[in-house]
């Protein structure tokens, strides 16, 4: 694979994003990271650059100001840079009741999972399709299969990336771009701690999995064109059933298992 297919992905520096960018660079992909550490961006750089030989460039970015996606798209652009695969999987998630919350964060929290991730595809997705050919893979959640008490607005966010991941990528279907979303349940990462979801009973009822295994179904999802792929067997078995259960049941059953 030719080393000038660049992947951009967000939220790069932990986690997820951070295997996602492995996995990228194994398959030969030039890489384009982003997150808010540019410390732990240069790490990751340095890593690719070793173990795979990879081309990456590193752009620290906060997707959750006004105005970063665009700012991160435009330094794209002065470098001549297209963008082949957009991994939209910048994010963040906090546990406790909406009334408590602190108003500013829940604020912050639509805007990067849901504003930025939006704006950057419509960015980057243009180009796309005048090439016809193009990926973007969306990190959504089993979050997004029913409503959340305790993380109701994260669980919201999840719900809006499923939806517009599933709608776009009809739009999409004649273009050669595809939208992947791909909706893990809980992930060994940084993420559970960061939204003070480590000692809820989800998390403690079954084990969180790998953040490589999930990176790794999150490519092979790409590549097929699927619409959606949920990750872990039991995981896809609870997003089916939610399918069969009243609002207010779903509901009541997430409330008790973010519980701790």
């Amino acid at each position: 694979m030719s080393t000038n297919r660049w992947v951009l992905v967000t939220g790069a520096s932990s986690g997820i994003g951070s295997d996602f960018a492995r996995v990228f660079a194994r398959e030969g992909y030039s890489l384009l990271i982003t997150a808010r550490s540019r410390d732990r961006l240069d790490a990751l750089a340095q890593e690719l650059r070793r173990e795979h030989s990879a081309l990456v460039r590193v752009f620290p970015c906060d997707l959750s100001l006004s105005g970063a996606a665009k700012a991160l798209v435009r330094a794209l652009e002065e470098e001549q840079i297209e963008v082949e695969v957009l991994v939209n999987n910048a994010g963040v998630g906090l546990l406790g009741p909406f009334v408590e919350l602190d108003a500013e964060k829940q604020s912050e929290m639509i805007h990067l999972n849901v504003l930025a991730l939006t704006e950057l595809t419509r960015l980057l997705a243009p180009a796309m399709v005048r090439r016809g050919s193009g990926g973007i893979l969306n990190i959504g959640s089993t979050a997004a299969f029913q409503p959340g008490p305790l993380m109701a607005v994260y669980f919201a966010t999840k719900a809006y990336v499923l939806s517009f991941s599933a709608a776009l990528q009809e739009e999409l279907s004649a273009t050669g771009v595809t939208v992947t979303c791909l909706c893990p349940g809980p992930v060994d990462t940084p993420f559970l701690a960061t939204a003070r979801a480590a000692d809820a009973k989800l998390t403690r009822w079954r084990k969180p999995m790998k953040s490589l295994i999930v990176a790794e179904e999150g490519y092979q999802a790409l590549q097929r064109g699927a619409t959606c792929r949920v990750t872990g067997r039991l995981n896809r078995w609870m997003a089916f059933s939610t399918r069969f259960a009243p609002l207010r049941v779903a509901a009541k059953v997430a409330k008790n298992l973010l519980q701790p």
